[in-house]
């Protein structure tokens, strides 16, 4: 019985780990293709958390543009994501303000109601 303890053992020890090996080499390919896609005026994020806009590439560095006029050089490699740009979320508020105004008689009538 103990013969086959040991060799159990190191299978359950060495699966997940052959598995979680596998996952990150996936998720390197997906990082790696994405690095290789972008383009100038892509915007992104690098692994510092920084917003910028890239200005222009070559092989190993990227100049990005994290202010109007201020362009800084770094490693292609530090780029973690292409940034999508979102809704204007301002338009969209005032859209469902304006949709849901009420009068103040509407309002005296909902709180009469709810009492």
């Amino acid at each position: 019985m103990s013969s086959l303890l040991f060799p159990l053992l190191i299978l359950a020890l060495l699966v997940p780990m052959f598995l979680g090996m596998r996952k990150q080499k996936k998720a390197l390919a997906v990082t790696a293709e994405m690095q290789d896609s972008l383009q100038v005026g892509d915007r992104v994020q690098t692994t510092a958390g920084l917003y910028a806009t890239i200005e222009s590439m070559n092989e190993d560095t990227v100049d990005l543009e994290i202010a109007p006029g201020v362009v800084t050089t770094w490693s292609r490699l530090v780029i973690r994501e292409r940034v999508i740009e979102s809704v204007d979320t301002e338009s969209v508020d005032e859209d469902l303000d304006s949709e849901f105004e009420e009068s103040t008689s509407d309002t005296e009538i909902r709180l009469t109601k709810e009492s």
